[in-house]
Formats: structure tokens, C-alpha cells, sequence
């Protein structure tokens, strides 16, 4: 039975972009004995898993599943800020207030239904893909302000030419893979029709009604227009 462990050890040898007889090679094991520890058919013993953390440069709480951070750090969900219940910080603005409502409901629907799918693979995917554009859209406002980029690693350089999209797509790439291979392995997914949808989340089903309609609006307008 796959466990965490075991898929974190397949998707770290595929993005590593070796084979199993590689990686089998350089972890001092047989390529039949990774196949079973990646499939989880067998579990490991202790040296192998410190090997393999040495080996695809991570701790051994990320190789486990107990984190989601490669070097270890905890972050547990009740120490992370929650702005969501705030009001009144963007005064003067009532437009910047409604779209800031409009997309915390949207993301808070999605991460609910990703954590009912139990997918770790999947959720970790789309905190990446939804962290680019959010990383582009505030260091845009943060240069225009005309503050130095001393808070950001990615070169200017880089950044001008959209490096971090080659983040976003392996993310969504990442993300596809996740669902599909959970729906292969006939995961469970959560009702998600629109009168399901609207009956659990009255409030939040709205709001990402409303994101997705105007996403759907204004591609469709650049797709029809001549």
C-alpha cells in the first residue's frame, strides 16, 4: 500500500530526472528493492531512509510526510496568520475589500475539497501553483512603489523574463499528475455539483461562483474577439 513515504521517494527520484536503476545504484540497494519501497510494497529500515534523505537533499520529516517543508521546519496550521476575519484593514477601498473576500472564499472551497481528497501531492501542487501569481503580482507592486528587491532571491534579470512561470507550469503540471493518479487509484473525490456545492459552503460556494464566471467572462472575450 502506497503511504507518504512512498510517494515522496518516487516523486523525489522523478524530479531528480533518474531512473530506478540509478537512484538504486547510488542509495547501494537492488533496483527490484526501490521498486518496492517506492510502490510501497516493502518498508525500509532506518539507514536506507537516512540514505535517501542524504541522497534527494531533504529531512527526514518531509521524506515522512510530516512536514511540507524540505528542510524540516514545522509549521503547524494554528501558528500560520489567518487575515480571513479581518475587517476594515483596506479602508478607502471598498472594491479592494470585496475582490480580497471574493478570492480567500474561492481558495478556502478549494483547499477544503483538495484536503477531503487526501491527496498530500496534490494540495502541496496547488499551494505552489496559486503562489506565483500571487509572488508576481505583489513584487510588481512592491517595484512600482519603488522599493529595492533586497526581499526577493530571483534576480531582476530573471524575473523580467517570467522565470518563476516555469514554476508555475511544473506546479500545474504537478498538480494534474497528483488527481490523476489519485483518480487511477480510485481515490475518493467529494460531491462537487453546483447544488452539493451550494448547500456545504453557502457562503464560500458563492464567491468562487462569482471568481470562476469572471475568469470564464474575460477569457471567452479575448477568445471571441477580432
Amino acid at each position: 500500500m502506497a503511504t507518504a513515504f512512498s510517494r515522496t521517494l518516487s516523486l523525489l527520484r522523478q524530479e531528480k530526472g533518474v531512473s530506478q536503476r540509478s537512484a538504486a545504484k547510488e542509495l547501494g540497494i537492488s533496483q527490484a528493492l526501490l521498486s518496492h519501497y517506492e510502490n510501497g510494497i516493502r518498508e525500509p529500515g532506518l539507514a536506507f531512509v537516512l540514505r535517501a534523505c542524504e541522497y534527494y537533499r531533504v529531512s527526514a520529516d518531509f521524506m515522512l510526510g510530516r512536514t511540507l517543508s524540505r528542510d524540516g521546519s514545522m509549521i503547524a496550521s494554528e501558528d500560520v496568520y489567518d487575515a480571513s476575519g479581518e475587517k476594515g484593514t483596506l479602508k478607502g477601498s471598498i472594491l479592494a475589500t470585496l475582490q480580497k473576500k471574493l478570492i480567500i472564499n474561492a481558495v478556502s472551497l478549494l483547499f477544503d475539497l483538495l484536503g477531503k481528497v487526501g491527496s498530500r501531492e496534490a494540495i502541496s501542487a496547488a499551494a505552489a501553483s496559486l503562489s506565483v501569481p500571487i509572488y508576481r503580482l505583489f513584487r510588481r507592486l512592491y517595484c512600482a512603489g519603488g522599493e529595492n528587491e533586497s526581499l526577493f532571491a530571483l534576480s531582476r534579470t530573471a524575473f523580467s523574463a517570467d522565470a518563476e512561470e516555469a514554476a508555475a507550469r511544473l506546479a500545474d503540471a504537478r498538480y494534474l499528475a497528483a488527481l490523476c493518479a489519485h483518480a487511477e487509484a480510485k481515490g475518493e473525490f467529494p460531491p462537487m455539483d453546483d447544488q452539493t456545492l451550494a448547500q456545504s459552503y453557502p457562503g464560500l460556494f458563492q464567491s468562487a461562483s462569482q471568481v470562476l464566471h469572471n475568469v470564464d467572462e474575460e477569457t471567452n472575450a479575448i477568445l471571441t474577439s477580432r
